[in-house]
């Protein structure tokens, strides 16, 4: 038997920029005939793949793009130890909603109070949602760079 239309389809698969195919084509093709399932679900499995490891790897591209010094999600803020900070208006901006209308967010408040984790939190949800931002971290006049006083 010849490998030569593994070989063409390689080729082919690589020239379509289409990696999870070329990745998992084979074992979903046993993992179907297994299951008997037609040709139409198994390429219909096959391209749910692909679409997911490509919207997978949009964020990951959206994420480094944007420069975070960190990326932080708010599933790990401790919103018990502020109870100050309103969690359903953040949350409410994890929508993003304000980007679209193209308006801004502030947060203001004094240092270790979760002003970074939360923006990155907002950054990382806008991310995920298809949107480029990159988080723009003004110190206030008098202030260094690890945000003490000058």
């Amino acid at each position: 038997m010849s490998d030569a239309p593994e070989i063409l389809l390689a080729h082919h698969l690589k020239a379509l920029k289409l990696p999870t195919f070329l990745r998992e084509h084979q074992k979903l093709a046993r993992q179907c005939a297994a299951e008997g399932l037609d040709h139409v679900r198994y390429l219909a499995r096959l391209v749910e793949l692909e679409l997911i490891d490509r919207e997978r790897r949009m964020v990951e591209r959206r994420i480094k793009a944007a420069k975070f010094p960190a990326v932080k999600s708010l599933d790990s803020f401790d919103f018990a130890a502020i109870p100050k900070l309103n969690k359903m208006q953040v949350l409410e901006l994890t929508r993003c909603e304000w980007i679209e209308r193209r308006e801004n967010v502030i947060a203001l408040g004094p240092s270790g109070t979760g002003k970074t984790h939360v923006a990155l939190g907002i950054g990382l949800a806008a991310c995920q949602k298809g949107l480029s931002r990159r988080l723009h971290h003004r110190r206030s006049p008098g202030q260094r760079d690890d945000g003490g006083p000058r």
